[in-house]
């Protein structure tokens, strides 16, 4: 398979993007206080690390097969570790954490969603759709996070 020029700039485009994705979660592992939390970034993080080299591997050429079939937000059921009167700052800190990062993740799936169009190949198309359900995705399990901490 060979990339357009403006194929090529987009998944270029998508790459930085899933990079920043990578190293904020890195960050943020060290910076929550809550073990369940880093835990959740710690998945988050090699999720987009995924992303990033399967994104490596389009511009090399290579589509690679997708499962179309993400469930992983659907099935997170986290364990709370604040309880709904606390506000203390280590909550306050996750929970800016938390929605900081649910904030990266539902502008990656809004780019994914405008560029998907970009692609002439149908393969290609249905992986970034693909990577922009996970994406949802990875929002939600940040989402149940936060519900089940009673964080606002």
């Amino acid at each position: 398979m060979i990339l357009t020029e403006k194929e090529t700039t987009a998944i270029e485009d998508l790459r930085t993007q899933e990079k920043g994705l990578v190293d904020k979660y890195h960050r943020c592992i060290s910076e929550a206080k809550d073990p369940v939390l880093q835990d959740l970034f710690k998945e988050l993080e090699k999720k987009q690390q995924k992303h990033y080299d399967t994104l490596g591997q389009v511009l090399s050429g290579t589509v690679p097969r997708c499962d179309c079939n993400c469930s992983a937000g659907k099935e997170y059921s986290p364990v709370a570790t604040y309880t709904g009167m606390s506000d203390t700052e280590d909550k306050t800190n996750d929970c800016f954490l938390a929605t900081d990062c649910i904030g990266s993740e539902k502008l990656a799936s809004s780019e994914y969603n405008t560029n998907v169009f970009n692609f002439a190949e149908p393969e290609v198309r249905k992986l970034l759709a693909d990577i922009q359900v996970e994406e949802q995705s990875y929002a939600e399990m940040l989402y149940k996070y936060k519900t089940v901490n009673s964080m606002k």
